[in-house]
């Protein structure tokens, strides 16, 4: 076979291997990113973190395990969504070390966005450096479908699959190159909802 013209890396992170976190493993990551909701500088007066929070489907990259999640919760200025992550060392054998959490807020809501047809978030993680000065960003991405009978999502650049996973509990947690410099225009990832038969539901930019 010859040499590939875009050589990329794909399918970069651990698939799930818990799934969503619950009980007290799930009270300690909330522990972590209440700390990071507490560092918002300009979150609005009178959020509380709801005692739940929605987790999503864990993903291992870079020797590091990252849980997404998100909230809706009130504030003086009106409701609005937490979200960020917990991520951690995981030892082969042991307990979790080296806790990490991000937490934003936006006041933008799929409820008010009735032509949303999937619900995103998203954060850069890490930077893949490639030959030539072609580089992406190694971008989490996490999100739930908002059309009926998604069972699949995956991570796209152009025409290549570059990550997939399962949609666990309405919620999906992907790991993949975006932004990707160097190869003529740049690429941005999408995001692909899939229906059982494998029929195309919804497709999203993370810049839409």
């Amino acid at each position: 076979m010859r040499p590939n013209s875009r050589p990329i890396p794909r399918f970069i992170a651990d698939t799930t291997q818990e799934g969503i976190p619950h009980g007290r493993f799930a009270e300690r990551l909330r522990e972590e990113f209440a700390k990071a909701v507490d560092g918002i500088g300009d979150l609005p007066a009178g959020v509380e973190l709801p005692a739940e929070l929605d987790w999503f489907p864990e993903r291992a990259w870079g020797g590091r395990v990252w849980v997404p999640c998100s909230a809706k919760t009130e504030s003086e200025e009106g409701r609005l969504e937490l979200f960020g992550h917990v991520s951690y060392v995981q030892p082969p054998e042991g307990e979790p070390t080296g806790f990490e959490a991000k937490a934003d807020f936006t006041d933008i809501l799929a409820e008010d966005n009735p032509d949303w047809r999937i619900d995103l978030n998203d954060d850069v993680i890490g930077r893949w450096r490639g030959e030539n000065g072609r580089a992406g960003a190694v971008t989490l991405v996490w999100g739930r479908p908002l059309v009926r009978g998604a069972v699949a999502a995956t991570a796209v650049l152009e025409t290549e699959t570059v990550d997939q996973e399962l949609i666990s509990q309405d919620r999906f947690t992907l790991i993949a190159l975006d932004a990707l410099e160097g190869y003529g225009d740049d690429l941005f990832m999408e995001v692909k909802l899939w229906s059982r038969r494998a029929d195309e539901l919804a497709s999203e930019t993370l810049y839409a």
